[in-house]
């Protein structure tokens, strides 16, 4: 079974493309929002922000988690327009209901500094309904450190989480590949770029410059 590491390592989005990089100078960090952040032991930052001079700033709906700031994807107030080299969005779109979804976008592009670098996984609903058409719908697909994923878990959210009563983990929408790239241009994403690695589906994409 894929770890989370090796599944991250493995998804073709190590680093921006060569040219396409965040610019950066010696004297300033660069400031990764982290949304949706988890506890730091599962919901680590992908491996292109564990090097060079990234600093995470975490964000997360539950106070449970300690993140830097507590308030939901869809209304970021608390995070300066602008402010961010970066957002790093892992498996957590999902969780909101479908309407939400551009909400969300939108305010990832408003705190991105222009040409700021927006990377995204979550679950990808076509692979996974390749397992349901099998009648493998609790069989686990994948191992990962909240324990094994079964492709119920990854339509409706991860059911030992909700038994102990976490409900933000409920899954509420999905998507394919031709829906997030639609959704992330209707939001004012550019150079989008997409990836399907196992059950992820991954995209990059940049604000535009002014």
């Amino acid at each position: 079974m894929a770890t989370t590491a090796s599944r991250e390592e493995a998804s073709g989005f190590a680093a921006p493309e060569p040219g396409r990089a965040i610019p950066a100078t010696a004297d300033r960090e660069q400031l990764v929002l982290n949304v949706g952040c988890g506890y730091p032991l599962r919901q680590r930052l992908h491996p292109y922000f564990q090097t060079g001079n990234w600093r995470e700033l975490r964000l997360d709906i539950d106070p449970a988690v300690k993140p830097d700031i507590c308030c939901s994807i869809t209304e970021m107030s608390p995070v300066a327009s602008g402010s961010v080299d970066a957002v790093w969005s892992s498996h957590n779109l999902e969780h909101l209901y479908r309407h939400e979804v551009p909400l969300a976008l939108r305010e990832f592009l408003r705190v991105l500094r222009p040409h700021g670098l927006l990377l995204v996984t979550l679950p990808d609903l076509q692979r996974v309904a390749e397992l349901v058409a099998g009648d493998a719908l609790e069989d686990e697909a994948y191992r990962s450190p909240s324990g094994p994923i079964t492709p119920l878990d990854m339509i409706f959210g991860h059911a030992a989480s909700l038994a102990q009563g976490r409900t933000h983990m409920a899954h509420k929408t999905g998507f394919t590949a031709t829906t997030l790239h639609r959704l992330l241009s209707e939001a004012g994403f550019a150079e989008i770029r997409l990836n399907r690695s196992g059950f992820d589906l991954w995209a990059r994409a940049y604000k535009p410059l002014p």
